[in-house]
């Protein structure tokens, strides 16, 4: 997917001025409450006109203030889900779901609802009004709703939010699944990094009505590192695990690792802190800790009174965050081979 912006809307005091172009499946506008983000969506799905400039998404102009082009939104086949997830109140759940499928011509309807009931366990809901259902089972509504009208892009503005953090690691594992399995262009629009790290390859940074930054997502967690007061939190995908005794072995690409913790999915994502993992010269002869990895220094980046330490484990990155005389004791220099070990008890499960 393909979308290039050049757009100027003006709203009351407020200024939007959007000019960028991406390429990309899974996408993220990431800024403050305030700096535009849900203004540009609403420009995007032609819900609000723009005041002069174009959009395109791949080959089709959706917008041109020169040529007098503006589709309208049923037009532009982009879905959007709001935070606040709008399903109608007088309807069951199922009715919900054939709304728009319905009325989606037959030769663009290549999503069967069977198929999105079964990925985002749907089924037993179906004859519920949705009124009766939890804050979690209306959002996943809303995105199946959003998925039958087969768009060629999905909006999705601040849909975790009031959700309580279990529930919400909940709803991202259904997500994921969702554009995994259907392989549709995601536009998520978030002011947490922690959201965005797990929906999202890259980010435009949106501040005061402008696109400051346009990077891929992990570099904007690196970056956000060196600001005082914060603290970088590694995110490992592992796979289904073996029982070790009590405690429990994944795959993390060509290395094994040993956590306390079972994640019972095909594919499960474990939060490490960078502060977490002590690093050594050589093999330890003894340590109480399970992880005992083999890496090799590739960069370092030191501020204030922290060092980020970036260490090839194999096939995978690992960051980790020690003091300035750590550094010097251990003599850490790019390619050096270092050992670096993790409790067991370590890693915190997300999905």
């Amino acid at each position: 997917m393909q979308l290039a912006v050049s757009v100027h809307k003006q709203l009351g005091a407020f200024n939007l001025t959007a000019d960028f172009t991406v390429t990309g499946q899974r996408i993220g506008l990431f800024g403050p409450s305030g700096s535009g983000k849900s203004t540009l969506m609403y420009l995007l799905a032609g819900l609000l006109k723009p005041d002069r400039g174009t959009l395109r998404l791949d080959q089709t102009i959706v917008f041109d203030s020169t040529n007098r082009i503006n589709l309208a939104p049923e037009a532009r086949r982009i879905g959007v889900v709001f935070q606040h997830n709008h399903l109608f109140p007088h309807m069951s759940v199922r009715s919900n779901l054939l709304y728009g499928w319905k009325r989606t011509p037959e030769h663009e309807r290549h999503i069967d609802p069977e198929a999105i009931i079964e990925v985002l366990q749907l089924g037993k809901l179906l004859d519920r009004g949705v009124n009766l259902l939890s804050g979690g089972e209306r959002q996943r509504v809303a995105l199946a709703r959003t998925v039958l009208t087969c768009p060629r892009l999905i909006l999705m503005d601040e849909p975790l939010t009031g959700l309580d953090e279990e529930l919400k690691f909940q709803v991202i594992f259904y997500l994921n699944s969702v554009f995994s399995q259907f392989k549709m262009p995601l536009l998520f629009i978030s002011h947490s990094l922690l959201e965005m790290r797990l929906m999202t390859e890259q980010i435009l940074i949106v501040e005061q009505g402008t696109i400051k930054q346009q990077m891929a997502t992990e570099e904007l967690a690196q970056s956000i590192w060196s600001t005082p007061g914060q603290n970088y939190v590694n995110l490992l995908h592992l796979g289904r695990p073996q029982p070790l005794g009590d405690l429990w072995s994944y795959q993390w690409g060509d290395i094994r690792l040993i956590l306390t913790e079972y994640g019972p999915n095909n594919e499960n994502i474990f939060e490490l802190d960078a502060r977490e993992i002590v690093l050594f010269k050589h093999h330890p002869e003894a340590t109480s800790a399970r992880n005992v990895l083999p890496c090799r220094v590739r960069k370092l980046f030191t501020a204030g009174n922290r060092v980020r330490v970036e260490l090839q484990c194999g096939v995978n990155t690992l960051i980790v965050q020690i003091v300035p005389e750590s550094k010097r004791e251990l003599e850490l220099a790019p390619n050096k081979e270092v050992v670096a070990v993790i409790k067991a008890s370590a890693f915190k499960k997300v999905l």
